[in-house]
Protein backbone atom coordinates (compact mmCIF):
# COMPACT_ATOMS: atom_id res chain seq x y z
CA UNK A 1 0.00 0.00 0.00
CA UNK A 2 1.49 3.08 -1.30
CA UNK A 3 1.81 6.26 1.33
CA UNK A 4 0.10 9.01 -0.67
CA UNK A 5 -2.92 6.22 -1.33
CA UNK A 6 -3.03 5.07 2.54
CA UNK A 7 -2.90 9.52 3.26
CA UNK A 8 -5.68 10.25 1.00
CA UNK A 9 -8.00 7.86 2.30
CA UNK A 10 -7.18 8.66 5.86
CA UNK A 11 -7.75 12.58 4.61
CA UNK A 12 -10.83 11.81 3.19
CA UNK A 13 -12.05 9.59 6.06
CA UNK A 14 -11.43 12.92 8.44
CA UNK A 15 -13.48 14.90 6.18
CA UNK A 16 -16.01 11.96 5.71
CA UNK A 17 -16.15 11.66 9.42
CA UNK A 18 -16.78 15.54 9.93
CA UNK A 19 -19.26 15.08 6.91
CA UNK A 20 -21.17 12.57 8.67
CA UNK A 21 -21.17 14.65 12.39
CA UNK A 22 -22.63 17.63 10.29
CA UNK A 23 -25.26 16.02 8.57
CA UNK A 24 -26.17 14.55 12.11
CA UNK A 25 -26.08 18.14 13.41
CA UNK A 26 -27.85 19.15 10.62
CA UNK A 27 -30.80 16.21 11.27
CA UNK A 28 -31.09 17.30 15.30
CA UNK A 29 -31.70 20.94 14.38
CA UNK A 30 -33.95 20.44 11.71
CA UNK A 31 -36.46 18.52 13.88
CA UNK A 32 -37.27 21.38 15.64
CA UNK A 33 -37.12 23.60 13.02
CA UNK A 34 -39.31 21.62 11.11
CA UNK A 35 -41.78 21.98 13.69
CA UNK A 36 -41.46 25.65 14.40
CA UNK A 37 -41.69 26.76 11.10
CA UNK A 38 -44.37 24.15 9.94
CA UNK A 39 -45.04 23.15 5.93
CA UNK A 40 -45.48 26.28 4.73
CA UNK A 41 -42.25 28.14 6.49
CA UNK A 42 -39.90 25.35 5.53
CA UNK A 43 -41.19 25.36 1.84
CA UNK A 44 -40.29 29.52 2.17
CA UNK A 45 -36.89 28.86 4.26
CA UNK A 46 -36.14 25.69 1.33
CA UNK A 47 -36.35 28.59 -1.41
CA UNK A 48 -34.52 31.02 0.29
CA UNK A 49 -31.79 28.24 0.59
CA UNK A 50 -32.14 27.06 -3.11
CA UNK A 51 -31.80 30.99 -4.89
CA UNK A 52 -29.06 31.09 -1.90
CA UNK A 53 -27.07 27.87 -3.15
CA UNK A 54 -27.50 28.89 -7.07
CA UNK A 55 -25.47 32.32 -6.40
CA UNK A 56 -23.26 29.90 -4.10
CA UNK A 57 -22.64 27.84 -6.95
CA UNK A 58 -21.73 30.60 -9.21
CA UNK A 59 -19.70 33.05 -6.86
CA UNK A 60 -17.98 30.30 -4.38
CA UNK A 61 -18.38 26.52 -4.67
CA UNK A 62 -15.88 25.79 -6.85
CA UNK A 63 -13.47 27.92 -4.97
CA UNK A 64 -12.01 25.16 -2.58
CA UNK A 65 -11.71 22.57 -5.57
CA UNK A 66 -10.04 25.60 -7.53
CA UNK A 67 -7.80 26.84 -5.10
CA UNK A 68 -6.81 23.24 -4.29
CA UNK A 69 -6.04 22.23 -7.34
CA UNK A 70 -3.37 25.14 -8.07
CA UNK A 71 -2.32 24.85 -4.77
CA UNK A 72 -1.56 21.00 -4.63
CA UNK A 73 0.27 21.24 -8.21
CA UNK A 74 3.17 24.08 -6.94
CA UNK A 75 3.09 22.04 -3.50
CA UNK A 76 4.08 18.56 -5.38
CA UNK A 77 7.13 21.11 -7.48
CA UNK A 78 7.88 22.19 -4.31
CA UNK A 79 7.05 26.00 -5.44
CA UNK A 80 6.11 27.71 -2.04
CA UNK A 81 6.74 31.28 -2.89
CA UNK A 82 4.07 30.44 -5.88
CA UNK A 83 1.56 29.01 -3.33
CA UNK A 84 1.71 32.36 -1.77
CA UNK A 85 1.11 34.22 -4.70
CA UNK A 86 -2.01 31.54 -5.91
CA UNK A 87 -3.47 32.48 -2.02
CA UNK A 88 -3.25 36.24 -2.39
CA UNK A 89 -4.70 36.31 -5.71
CA UNK A 90 -7.42 33.81 -5.32
CA UNK A 91 -8.28 35.79 -1.71
CA UNK A 92 -8.76 38.79 -3.98
CA UNK A 93 -10.54 37.67 -6.73
CA UNK A 94 -12.99 36.06 -3.89
CA UNK A 95 -13.33 39.35 -2.21
CA UNK A 96 -14.45 41.25 -4.98
CA UNK A 97 -16.53 37.86 -6.65
CA UNK A 98 -18.55 37.78 -3.24
CA UNK A 99 -18.83 41.65 -2.85
CA UNK A 100 -20.67 42.05 -6.44
CA UNK A 101 -22.75 38.84 -5.87
CA UNK A 102 -24.14 39.08 -2.51
CA UNK A 103 -24.88 42.80 -2.82
CA UNK A 104 -26.96 41.63 -6.08
CA UNK A 105 -28.94 39.33 -4.16
CA UNK A 106 -29.37 41.17 -1.17
CA UNK A 107 -31.19 44.49 -3.27
CA UNK A 108 -33.24 41.74 -5.64
CA UNK A 109 -34.20 39.54 -3.25
CA UNK A 110 -38.23 40.43 -3.66
CA UNK A 111 -37.70 39.72 -7.57
CA UNK A 112 -36.08 36.42 -6.97
CA UNK A 113 -38.35 35.43 -4.64
CA UNK A 114 -41.34 36.03 -7.09
CA UNK A 115 -39.43 34.50 -9.85
CA UNK A 116 -39.54 31.54 -8.33
CA UNK A 117 -43.23 31.98 -7.23
CA UNK A 118 -42.40 31.30 -3.47
CA UNK A 119 -42.76 35.41 -2.48
CA UNK A 120 -42.99 34.58 1.13
CA UNK A 121 -38.96 33.46 1.12
CA UNK A 122 -37.75 37.33 0.00
CA UNK A 123 -36.50 38.04 3.57
CA UNK A 124 -35.01 34.76 4.43
CA UNK A 125 -32.94 35.61 0.78
CA UNK A 126 -32.26 38.84 2.29
CA UNK A 127 -30.83 37.61 5.62
CA UNK A 128 -28.52 34.75 3.40
CA UNK A 129 -27.06 37.70 0.85
CA UNK A 130 -24.49 38.97 2.75
CA UNK A 131 -23.22 35.10 3.43
CA UNK A 132 -22.05 35.00 -0.04
CA UNK A 133 -18.92 37.07 0.86
CA UNK A 134 -18.07 35.47 3.80
CA UNK A 135 -18.34 31.68 1.71
CA UNK A 136 -16.30 33.36 -0.79
CA UNK A 137 -13.49 33.76 1.44
CA UNK A 138 -14.16 31.31 3.36
CA UNK A 139 -13.70 28.67 0.47
CA UNK A 140 -10.12 30.38 -0.31
CA UNK A 141 -9.25 28.93 3.01
CA UNK A 142 -10.09 25.95 2.52
CA UNK A 143 -9.19 25.14 -0.26
CA UNK A 144 -5.80 26.83 0.55
CA UNK A 145 -5.17 23.92 3.36
CA UNK A 146 -6.85 20.94 1.04
CA UNK A 147 -3.99 21.43 -1.49
CA UNK A 148 -1.91 20.97 1.40
CA UNK A 149 -3.13 17.87 2.00
CA UNK A 150 -4.59 18.40 4.73
CA UNK A 151 -8.82 18.31 5.38
CA UNK A 152 -8.44 18.95 9.03
CA UNK A 153 -9.02 22.40 8.89
CA UNK A 154 -11.68 22.43 6.53
CA UNK A 155 -13.50 19.39 8.93
CA UNK A 156 -13.12 21.44 11.95
CA UNK A 157 -14.66 24.54 10.47
CA UNK A 158 -17.35 22.87 8.81
CA UNK A 159 -18.38 21.24 12.39
CA UNK A 160 -17.97 24.43 14.33
CA UNK A 161 -20.10 26.08 11.86
CA UNK A 162 -22.80 23.59 11.72
CA UNK A 163 -23.11 23.56 15.64
CA UNK A 164 -23.83 27.52 15.39
CA UNK A 165 -25.93 27.45 12.55
CA UNK A 166 -28.26 24.73 14.89
CA UNK A 167 -28.16 27.08 18.35
CA UNK A 168 -28.53 30.24 16.33
CA UNK A 169 -31.51 28.89 13.62
CA UNK A 170 -33.82 27.39 16.46
CA UNK A 171 -33.24 30.20 18.33
CA UNK A 172 -33.80 32.77 15.91
CA UNK A 173 -36.70 30.62 14.07
CA UNK A 174 -38.79 30.63 17.92
CA UNK A 175 -38.25 34.35 18.05
CA UNK A 176 -38.83 35.89 14.84
CA UNK A 177 -42.06 33.72 14.60
CA UNK A 178 -43.86 34.99 17.45
CA UNK A 179 -42.89 38.63 15.91
CA UNK A 180 -44.01 37.39 12.70
CA UNK A 181 -48.17 36.16 14.22
CA UNK A 182 -47.93 39.79 15.33
CA UNK A 183 -48.11 41.11 11.56
CA UNK A 184 -49.28 38.31 9.96
CA UNK A 185 -46.32 37.26 8.76
CA UNK A 186 -45.01 34.11 10.60
CA UNK A 187 -44.09 31.41 7.61
CA UNK A 188 -41.85 34.27 6.13
CA UNK A 189 -40.41 35.12 9.43
CA UNK A 190 -39.90 32.07 10.95
CA UNK A 191 -37.71 31.19 7.57
CA UNK A 192 -35.48 34.05 8.14
CA UNK A 193 -34.60 33.31 11.55
CA UNK A 194 -33.80 29.79 9.84
CA UNK A 195 -31.41 31.25 7.68
CA UNK A 196 -29.82 34.03 9.97
CA UNK A 197 -27.97 30.67 11.64
CA UNK A 198 -26.88 30.11 8.26
CA UNK A 199 -25.05 33.32 8.19
CA UNK A 200 -23.76 33.41 11.86
CA UNK A 201 -22.43 29.59 11.47
CA UNK A 202 -20.23 30.61 8.07
CA UNK A 203 -19.10 33.61 9.97
CA UNK A 204 -18.14 31.32 13.02
CA UNK A 205 -16.50 28.97 10.58
CA UNK A 206 -14.18 31.89 8.49
CA UNK A 207 -12.60 33.57 12.27
CA UNK A 208 -11.99 30.27 12.91
CA UNK A 209 -9.97 29.40 9.29
CA UNK A 210 -8.52 32.82 10.00
CA UNK A 211 -7.16 31.94 13.07
CA UNK A 212 -5.53 28.69 11.87
CA UNK A 213 -4.12 30.93 8.90
CA UNK A 214 -2.43 32.88 11.23
CA UNK A 215 -0.91 29.26 13.56
CA UNK A 216 0.32 28.10 9.76
CA UNK A 217 1.69 30.91 8.93
CA UNK A 218 5.08 31.17 10.60
CA UNK A 219 6.08 27.50 9.33
CA UNK A 220 5.26 27.95 5.88
CA UNK A 221 7.16 31.41 5.52
CA UNK A 222 9.95 29.17 6.87
CA UNK A 223 9.40 26.47 3.66
CA UNK A 224 9.33 29.72 1.44
CA UNK A 225 12.79 30.28 2.85
CA UNK A 226 13.73 27.32 1.43
CA UNK A 227 12.46 27.47 -1.79
CA UNK A 228 14.77 27.48 -4.53
CA UNK A 229 12.73 28.04 -7.56
CA UNK A 230 13.87 31.13 -9.38
CA UNK A 231 11.48 31.66 -11.89
CA UNK A 232 7.99 33.52 -9.80
CA UNK A 233 4.44 33.28 -11.64
CA UNK A 234 3.43 36.84 -12.22
CA UNK A 235 0.20 37.96 -10.46
CA UNK A 236 -1.16 38.26 -14.05
CA UNK A 237 -0.40 34.43 -14.86
CA UNK A 238 -1.69 32.74 -11.52
CA UNK A 239 -5.15 34.82 -12.07
CA UNK A 240 -5.43 33.22 -15.60
CA UNK A 241 -4.00 29.69 -14.13
CA UNK A 242 -7.13 30.86 -11.93
CA UNK A 243 -9.33 31.85 -14.62
CA UNK A 244 -9.07 28.63 -16.52
CA UNK A 245 -9.20 26.60 -13.51
CA UNK A 246 -12.05 28.30 -11.86
CA UNK A 247 -14.18 28.38 -14.97
CA UNK A 248 -14.61 24.87 -15.92
CA UNK A 249 -15.19 23.88 -12.18
CA UNK A 250 -17.71 26.62 -11.97
CA UNK A 251 -19.29 25.28 -15.01
CA UNK A 252 -19.29 21.59 -14.19
CA UNK A 253 -20.53 22.49 -10.28
CA UNK A 254 -22.94 24.66 -11.46
CA UNK A 255 -24.64 22.47 -13.59
CA UNK A 256 -24.56 19.49 -11.92
CA UNK A 257 -26.15 20.94 -8.89
CA UNK A 258 -28.62 23.22 -10.85
CA UNK A 259 -31.17 20.78 -11.76
CA UNK A 260 -31.57 20.41 -7.32
CA UNK A 261 -31.67 23.79 -7.36
CA UNK A 262 -33.98 25.16 -10.04
CA UNK A 263 -36.53 22.46 -9.14
CA UNK A 264 -38.05 24.15 -6.74
CA UNK A 265 -38.53 27.14 -9.18
CA UNK A 266 -39.77 24.57 -12.25
CA UNK A 267 -42.16 22.89 -9.36
CA UNK A 268 -43.30 26.03 -8.11
CA UNK A 269 -44.15 27.93 -11.69
CA UNK A 270 -45.59 24.98 -13.33
CA UNK A 271 -48.04 24.26 -10.12
CA UNK A 272 -48.94 28.04 -10.32
CA UNK A 273 -49.15 28.73 -13.76
CA UNK A 274 -50.21 24.98 -14.99
CA UNK A 275 -52.17 24.03 -12.24
CA UNK A 276 -53.50 27.82 -11.21
CA UNK A 277 -52.56 26.71 -7.28
CA UNK A 278 -51.95 29.33 -4.94
CA UNK A 279 -48.74 28.97 -2.75
CA UNK A 280 -50.39 26.99 0.15
CA UNK A 281 -51.85 24.83 -1.89
CA UNK A 282 -48.06 23.65 -3.37
CA UNK A 283 -46.11 24.47 -0.64
CA UNK A 284 -46.67 21.50 2.01
CA UNK A 285 -45.39 19.63 -0.88
CA UNK A 286 -41.91 20.70 -1.51
CA UNK A 287 -41.56 21.17 2.32
CA UNK A 288 -41.85 17.34 2.75
CA UNK A 289 -39.23 17.03 -0.36
CA UNK A 290 -36.88 19.43 -0.01
CA UNK A 291 -36.37 19.19 4.04
CA UNK A 292 -37.16 16.05 4.73
CA UNK A 293 -36.47 13.71 1.22
CA UNK A 294 -33.70 15.52 0.33
CA UNK A 295 -32.07 16.20 3.77
CA UNK A 296 -32.18 12.51 5.02
CA UNK A 297 -30.68 11.32 1.26
CA UNK A 298 -28.20 13.81 0.95
CA UNK A 299 -26.53 13.32 4.35
CA UNK A 300 -24.96 9.52 3.11
CA UNK A 301 -23.91 11.53 -0.14
CA UNK A 302 -21.77 13.94 1.62
CA UNK A 303 -19.70 10.86 2.19
CA UNK A 304 -18.92 10.69 -1.57
CA UNK A 305 -18.52 14.73 -1.47
CA UNK A 306 -15.90 14.85 1.43
CA UNK A 307 -14.29 11.69 -0.56
CA UNK A 308 -14.05 13.72 -3.78
CA UNK A 309 -12.55 16.83 -2.20
CA UNK A 310 -9.53 14.69 -0.41
CA UNK A 311 -9.21 12.90 -3.97
CA UNK A 312 -8.37 15.82 -6.19
CA UNK A 313 -5.06 16.75 -4.54
CA UNK A 314 -4.27 13.17 -4.41
CA UNK A 315 -4.76 12.52 -8.31
CA UNK A 316 -2.93 16.03 -9.13
CA UNK A 317 -0.05 14.60 -7.10
CA UNK A 318 0.37 11.40 -8.80
CA UNK A 319 -1.03 12.85 -12.43
CA UNK A 320 2.22 15.40 -12.17
CA UNK A 321 4.81 12.65 -10.92
CA UNK A 322 3.52 10.37 -13.67
CA UNK A 323 2.48 7.50 -11.71
CA UNK A 324 -0.63 6.49 -13.57
CA UNK A 325 -0.97 2.81 -12.14
CA UNK A 326 -1.14 4.66 -8.46
CA UNK A 327 -3.59 7.05 -9.97
CA UNK A 328 -5.82 4.28 -11.06
CA UNK A 329 -5.45 2.26 -7.93
CA UNK A 330 -6.71 5.72 -5.90
CA UNK A 331 -9.95 5.95 -8.56
CA UNK A 332 -10.49 1.83 -7.81
CA UNK A 333 -10.73 2.36 -4.02
CA UNK A 334 -12.37 5.44 -3.88
CA UNK A 335 -15.10 4.17 -5.86
CA UNK A 336 -15.22 1.21 -4.05
CA UNK A 337 -15.34 3.03 -0.23
CA UNK A 338 -17.92 5.07 -1.77
CA UNK A 339 -19.89 1.87 -2.87
CA UNK A 340 -19.75 0.12 0.42
CA UNK A 341 -20.98 3.16 2.08
CA UNK A 342 -24.01 4.28 0.04
CA UNK A 343 -25.45 1.35 -1.21
CA UNK A 344 -26.70 0.22 2.55
CA UNK A 345 -26.80 3.51 3.64
CA UNK A 346 -29.73 4.21 0.29
CA UNK A 347 -31.52 0.48 1.30
CA UNK A 348 -31.95 1.65 4.93
CA UNK A 349 -34.05 4.65 4.56
CA UNK A 350 -35.90 2.73 1.56
CA UNK A 351 -37.00 0.19 3.48
CA UNK A 352 -37.20 1.97 7.46
CA UNK A 353 -38.76 5.26 5.68
CA UNK A 354 -41.87 4.31 7.86
CA UNK A 355 -40.42 4.53 10.91
CA UNK A 356 -37.67 7.60 9.98
CA UNK A 357 -40.57 9.81 9.46
CA UNK A 358 -42.33 9.03 12.10
CA UNK A 359 -39.82 9.48 14.68
CA UNK A 360 -38.06 12.20 13.29
CA UNK A 361 -40.84 14.09 11.79
CA UNK A 362 -43.82 13.07 13.50
CA UNK A 363 -46.01 15.53 11.18
CA UNK A 364 -49.50 13.68 10.20
CA UNK A 365 -49.62 15.99 7.32
CA UNK A 366 -48.59 14.72 4.05
CA UNK A 367 -46.94 11.72 6.11
CA UNK A 368 -47.56 9.28 3.54
CA UNK A 369 -46.37 11.16 0.35
CA UNK A 370 -43.31 11.31 2.23
CA UNK A 371 -43.26 8.32 3.40
CA UNK A 372 -43.07 7.02 -0.59
CA UNK A 373 -40.84 9.26 -1.44
CA UNK A 374 -38.17 7.60 0.93
CA UNK A 375 -38.72 4.70 -1.11
CA UNK A 376 -37.00 6.06 -3.68
CA UNK A 377 -33.59 7.07 -1.56
CA UNK A 378 -31.89 3.73 -2.63
CA UNK A 379 -31.78 5.00 -6.24
CA UNK A 380 -30.91 8.20 -5.33
CA UNK A 381 -28.38 8.29 -2.46
CA UNK A 382 -26.33 5.61 -5.48
CA UNK A 383 -26.38 7.05 -8.46
CA UNK A 384 -25.95 10.62 -6.82
CA UNK A 385 -22.68 9.37 -4.98
CA UNK A 386 -21.55 7.67 -7.91
CA UNK A 387 -21.90 10.93 -9.75
CA UNK A 388 -20.03 13.36 -7.74
CA UNK A 389 -16.95 11.11 -7.06
CA UNK A 390 -16.91 10.37 -10.93
CA UNK A 391 -17.28 13.98 -11.46
CA UNK A 392 -14.43 14.63 -9.14
CA UNK A 393 -11.99 11.73 -10.63
CA UNK A 394 -12.46 13.63 -13.87
CA UNK A 395 -11.43 16.98 -13.04
CA UNK A 396 -8.51 15.88 -10.86
CA UNK A 397 -7.17 14.54 -14.15
CA UNK A 398 -7.34 17.90 -15.93
CA UNK A 399 -10.33 16.38 -17.99
CA UNK A 400 -12.18 19.73 -16.85
CA UNK A 401 -14.62 20.00 -19.78
CA UNK A 402 -15.73 16.39 -19.95
CA UNK A 403 -18.23 16.68 -16.25
CA UNK A 404 -19.26 19.96 -17.63
CA UNK A 405 -20.65 18.24 -21.31
CA UNK A 406 -21.97 15.54 -19.46
CA UNK A 407 -23.97 17.39 -16.96
CA UNK A 408 -25.32 19.87 -19.27
CA UNK A 409 -26.85 16.92 -21.14
CA UNK A 410 -28.23 15.18 -18.18
CA UNK A 411 -29.64 19.31 -17.23
CA UNK A 412 -31.73 19.06 -20.71
CA UNK A 413 -32.67 15.70 -20.42
CA UNK A 414 -34.07 16.52 -16.45
CA UNK A 415 -35.96 19.51 -17.40
CA UNK A 416 -38.04 17.66 -19.91
CA UNK A 417 -38.39 14.58 -17.59
CA UNK A 418 -39.62 17.06 -14.81
CA UNK A 419 -42.09 18.39 -16.85
CA UNK A 420 -43.31 15.88 -18.45
CA UNK A 421 -43.85 14.17 -15.13
CA UNK A 422 -45.41 16.98 -13.55
CA UNK A 423 -47.53 18.67 -16.25
CA UNK A 424 -48.40 14.84 -18.13
CA UNK A 425 -48.11 12.64 -15.46
CA UNK A 426 -49.21 14.77 -12.71
CA UNK A 427 -47.24 13.14 -10.35
CA UNK A 428 -46.21 16.10 -8.16
CA UNK A 429 -42.97 15.77 -6.11
CA UNK A 430 -42.77 12.22 -7.27
CA UNK A 431 -42.15 13.37 -10.61
CA UNK A 432 -39.01 15.96 -9.19
CA UNK A 433 -37.76 12.83 -7.38
CA UNK A 434 -37.39 10.49 -9.79
CA UNK A 435 -36.23 12.86 -12.85
CA UNK A 436 -33.62 13.89 -10.65
CA UNK A 437 -32.89 9.96 -10.37
CA UNK A 438 -32.41 10.01 -14.10
CA UNK A 439 -30.61 13.28 -14.01
CA UNK A 440 -27.97 11.35 -11.96
CA UNK A 441 -27.92 7.83 -13.71
CA UNK A 442 -27.28 9.76 -16.97
CA UNK A 443 -24.11 11.48 -15.53
CA UNK A 444 -22.75 8.32 -14.16
CA UNK A 445 -22.96 6.46 -17.43
CA UNK A 446 -21.52 9.58 -19.06
CA UNK A 447 -18.52 9.68 -16.53
CA UNK A 448 -17.68 5.99 -16.28
CA UNK A 449 -17.00 6.25 -20.27
CA UNK A 450 -15.15 9.03 -20.38
CA UNK A 451 -12.76 7.50 -17.47
CA UNK A 452 -12.52 4.15 -19.25
CA UNK A 453 -11.26 6.24 -22.07
CA UNK A 454 -8.73 8.51 -20.35
CA UNK A 455 -7.37 6.30 -17.43
CA UNK A 456 -7.36 3.02 -19.32
CA UNK A 457 -9.26 2.21 -16.61
CA UNK A 458 -11.45 -0.92 -16.27
CA UNK A 459 -14.17 -1.25 -13.08
CA UNK A 460 -14.42 -4.07 -10.83
CA UNK A 461 -18.19 -4.84 -10.63
CA UNK A 462 -18.59 -7.85 -8.46
CA UNK A 463 -16.66 -6.28 -5.66
CA UNK A 464 -17.61 -2.64 -5.99
CA UNK A 465 -21.54 -3.04 -6.76
CA UNK A 466 -23.06 -6.63 -7.19
CA UNK A 467 -21.65 -7.63 -3.67
CA UNK A 468 -22.24 -4.82 -1.66
CA UNK A 469 -25.36 -4.66 -3.51
CA UNK A 470 -26.28 -8.56 -2.09
CA UNK A 471 -25.22 -7.70 1.00
CA UNK A 472 -27.13 -5.13 1.61
CA UNK A 473 -30.34 -6.55 0.44
CA UNK A 474 -29.72 -9.18 3.22
CA UNK A 475 -29.37 -6.39 5.55
CA UNK A 476 -32.57 -4.35 4.46
CA UNK A 477 -34.73 -7.47 5.32
CA UNK A 478 -32.94 -8.76 8.75
CA UNK A 479 -33.34 -4.30 10.01
CA UNK A 480 -36.57 -5.00 8.83
CA UNK A 481 -37.57 -8.13 10.62
CA UNK A 482 -35.49 -6.67 13.46
CA UNK A 483 -38.18 -3.47 13.32
CA UNK A 484 -41.05 -5.77 13.43
CA UNK A 485 -39.60 -7.85 16.13
CA UNK A 486 -39.34 -4.87 18.55
CA UNK A 487 -41.95 -2.86 17.69
CA UNK A 488 -43.74 -3.89 20.91
CA UNK A 489 -41.08 -1.40 22.55
CA UNK A 490 -41.99 1.65 20.69
CA UNK A 491 -41.39 2.94 17.51
CA UNK A 492 -38.07 4.79 18.31
CA UNK A 493 -36.74 2.19 20.21
CA UNK A 494 -37.29 -0.71 17.58
CA UNK A 495 -35.80 1.64 15.18
CA UNK A 496 -32.35 2.05 16.93
CA UNK A 497 -32.31 -1.39 17.50
CA UNK A 498 -33.14 -2.20 14.10
CA UNK A 499 -30.32 0.39 12.50
CA UNK A 500 -27.75 -1.45 15.06
CA UNK A 501 -28.68 -4.56 13.94
CA UNK A 502 -28.55 -3.92 10.87
CA UNK A 503 -24.60 -2.32 10.60
CA UNK A 504 -23.32 -5.13 12.30
CA UNK A 505 -25.07 -7.23 9.84
CA UNK A 506 -23.79 -5.62 7.27
CA UNK A 507 -20.23 -5.56 8.17
CA UNK A 508 -20.08 -9.09 8.64
CA UNK A 509 -21.05 -10.00 5.25
CA UNK A 510 -18.96 -7.46 3.70
CA UNK A 511 -16.11 -10.17 5.35
CA UNK A 512 -18.31 -12.97 4.94
CA UNK A 513 -18.68 -12.31 1.05
CA UNK A 514 -14.41 -10.76 1.18
CA UNK A 515 -15.36 -7.13 0.10
CA UNK A 516 -12.93 -5.97 2.04
CA UNK A 517 -9.39 -7.28 2.47
CA UNK A 518 -7.20 -7.08 5.42
CA UNK A 519 -4.77 -4.45 3.58
CA UNK A 520 -7.98 -2.47 2.85
CA UNK A 521 -9.13 -2.35 6.66
CA UNK A 522 -5.70 -0.83 7.50
CA UNK A 523 -6.32 1.97 5.54
CA UNK A 524 -9.03 3.16 7.36
CA UNK A 525 -8.10 5.35 10.26
CA UNK A 526 -7.78 3.24 13.39
CA UNK A 527 -8.59 0.09 11.07
CA UNK A 528 -5.51 -1.89 11.87
CA UNK A 529 -7.21 -1.85 15.84
CA UNK A 530 -9.82 -4.09 14.19
CA UNK A 531 -7.80 -6.53 12.29
CA UNK A 532 -7.10 -9.16 15.06
CA UNK A 533 -10.73 -8.26 16.43
CA UNK A 534 -12.06 -9.87 13.16
CA UNK A 535 -9.51 -12.26 12.79
CA UNK A 536 -10.41 -13.64 16.08
CA UNK A 537 -14.14 -13.76 14.96
CA UNK A 538 -12.58 -16.00 11.45
CA UNK A 539 -14.22 -13.26 9.58
CA UNK A 540 -11.12 -11.69 7.68
CA UNK A 541 -9.84 -13.03 4.32
CA UNK A 542 -7.28 -11.49 1.89
CA UNK A 543 -9.66 -10.82 -0.91
CA UNK A 544 -6.21 -11.70 -3.53
CA UNK A 545 -6.34 -15.65 -1.88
Amino acid sequence: MSTTKKNFIVQGSILAAAGILVRIIGLVYRIPLNNILGNSGISAYSTAYDVYSLFLLISSLSLPLAVSKIVSARMAKKEYRNVARAFAGSMLLAAVTGLIVGLGVYFGAEKLARIWKFPSAAIAIKVLAPTLFVMCILGVFRGFFQGLGTMIPTAVSQIFEQIVNAVVSIAAAMYLYKAGEKVGKAAAYSAAGGTLGTACGAMTALLLMIFLYVIYREPFHRMMKKDRHREMESYGELGKILAMTIFPVLLSTTIYNFSSIIDSGIFGNIMYHVFHLKEDDYSGYWGIYSNKYRLLTTAPIAIASSFSSAMIPSLITSLVSGKYKELRGKVDSTIRLNMIIAIPCGVGLSVLAEPIIGVLFPDPDLFKECVLLMRLSVFSVVVFSLSTITNSILQGIDRMSVPVIHSAISLGLHIFVIAFLLIVCKWNVYGVALSDIIFGLVVCILNAGAIRKYLKYRQEIKRTFVLPALAAAIMGAGCYGCYQLFLFAGMGISLVLSIIFAIVLYAVLLFVFRVISEEELRMIPKGYKLVPIVRKLGLLKDSDE
